[in-house]
């Protein structure tokens, strides 16, 4: 049975004071950076066209490219912290990190420990195909061959719009799906905008371009839990930048779509 507590006021005042130091302190975030005039954010240096190494081994990507704009708004040096997908939340605990800019989804049990910004940017699955294929909607895709690996979000939600003349072809894994789209065993591909980015930047012959979203779970920079002043500048940021075009400009540079309509 569920059981609401009540308190008298003493131990009602006794809490509040208890608790109001630790909000005071929560605030701090961003009069640290301002004050050392440096940020560290979180990026993903495994997962193109998000976050990856060039061949100048410096990180590079769309999450890097977002890191350093909001340093840049900020006025402040960005000092970015490779993470993996395991640590990426515990760096924001521990202060490691400022933020967390890594492809990072806003889910019920991810807001009980950080909290989250407005959206900056897509993660999307999708259908993809050379420039030359004429495909725009799930319709077009009559009569053609669409590679897709079995099981994955993006098969379910092929599944679901195909037309019944589609010939999906259904392969293990990510990597034989998007090999047999390079060798022309499928005319299109169906797959995440990671695994399709990094596709196409490995095989520009192809000359690939996305054409229509399956299933869209956009991506949310991640501020430490409390952190209110940090995060309400940054949604100032990345408001601004959704007005400029700026947000729809990174995608397209690095998913070959806009950003759209993004979430709060």
């Amino acid at each position: 049975m569920h059981r609401r507590t009540i308190l008298s006021t003493p131990a009602l005042a006794l809490g509040l004071a208890l608790i109001a130091p630790l909000a005071a302190h929560a605030q701090t975030a961003l009069d640290d950076v301002m004050a050392r005039k440096s940020i560290n954010i979180a990026i993903p240096t495994d997962f193109p066209p998000y976050g990856f190494v060039g061949t100048d081994l410096k990180p590079q990507g769309l999450d890097i490219d977002m890191a350093n704009y909001i340093g840049t708004k900020l006025g402040v040096k960005v000092e970015l912290v490779p993470v993996t997908s395991a640590n990426r939340i515990a760096y924001l605990q521990t202060k490691k990190a400022d933020l967390v800019i890594s492809t990072l989804g806003k889910n019920a049990e991810r807001e009980k420990v950080i909290d989250f910004t407005a959206a900056y940017s897509p993660f999307f699955q999708a259908v993809f195909a050379p420039k030359g294929v004429a495909v725009k909607t799930p319709a077009d895709l009559a009569g053609k061959s669409v590679g897709v690996t079995r099981g994955a979000i993006e098969d379910m939600e092929l599944t679901k719009v195909a037309p019944a003349s589609a010939d999906i072809k259904r392969f293990e894994d990510n990597n034989a799906t998007v090999s047999a789209f390079v060798s022309g065993q499928v005319q299109t591909l169906a797959t995440g905008a990671s695994v399709a980015g990094n596709m196409m930047a490995r095989n520009p012959q192809l000359d690939a371009e996305y054409k229509f979203v399956l299933k869209d779970s956009p991506n949310f920079i991640g501020v430490a839990k409390g952190e209110d002043k940090l995060r309400l500048k940054v949604n100032e940021i990345i408001a601004a930048a959704k007005t400029a075009g700026d947000l729809d400009k990174l995608a397209k540079k690095w998913l070959g779509r806009p950003a759209g309509d993004l979430p709060n």
